[in-house]
């Protein structure tokens, strides 16, 4: 169980809405209510290097302006992460320039909590994530970008089903070194639905 200060009272409130359930996470839309968690999150300055994002401060303003540019694109689809236990927010993922002709997207995860790194969570996310793209949208092909040094990320996006397909050669710098920028990806028919492959099908083939 993730040990943080909730960003609401769950036990009163119940389960938020929700569009896809793990054991141990859930995905659900973007919250309104939730800016103050996000922005929280986007100002750790140590994730967002991970994320390879410029380590300035992020104002109420700017995250409001994601908010809504997230939760009206149509050409992305953007979740909450949930953990299951206390249906606490502990950060955010979604794909991004989705494109149904090609069958292509790119994925991107924070997790923002803290403590809530390093427990698996990210590599369930990630896993509900891609059942989205695959069994959901039907979509073929799902990329990402991660840093060499970002040990962590690599073997969790590993796990989740992604190999690497590339990489641009001492495209960042960390401390006093170049660093790989490396592409993964992952292929439907690489894939086996953890969750939506047991509900998006006809009614006589329910369980």
């Amino acid at each position: 169980m993730v040990s943080h200060q909730p960003v609401t009272n769950a036990s009163e409130l119940g389960p938020p809405v929700l569009n896809v359930v793990g054991e141990r996470v859930a995905l659900g839309p973007l919250r309104r209510d939730l800016l103050p968690a996000y922005q929280r999150w986007a100002n750790d300055l140590s994730a967002a290097e991970r994320l390879a994002l410029l380590p300035q401060p992020v104002t109420l303003e700017r995250q409001t302006a994601w908010y809504e540019q997230a939760a009206t694109a149509t050409d992305r689809l953007a979740f909450t992460i949930y953990e299951t236990a206390t249906w606490q927010a502990i950060g955010t993922c979604g794909l991004n320039e989705v494109d149904h002709h090609q069958g292509v997207a790119y994925l991107a995860i924070l997790i923002g909590v803290a403590e809530a790194r390093g427990q698996g969570y990210g590599t369930e996310a990630v896993r509900l994530l891609l059942d989205v793209a695959f069994t959901a949208l039907g979509l073929h092909n799902v990329m990402l970008g991660v840093w060499e040094y970002n040990y962590a990320a690599r073997r969790a996006y590993a796990r989740a089903g992604f190999q690497e397909c590339g990489r641009r050669r001492q495209g960042c710098v960390l401390g006093s070194r170049r660093w790989d920028e490396i592409f993964m990806d992952c292929l439907a028919t690489e894939f086996v639905s953890p969750v939506l492959g047991r509900v998006l099908v006809p009614d006589e083939m329910r369980s």
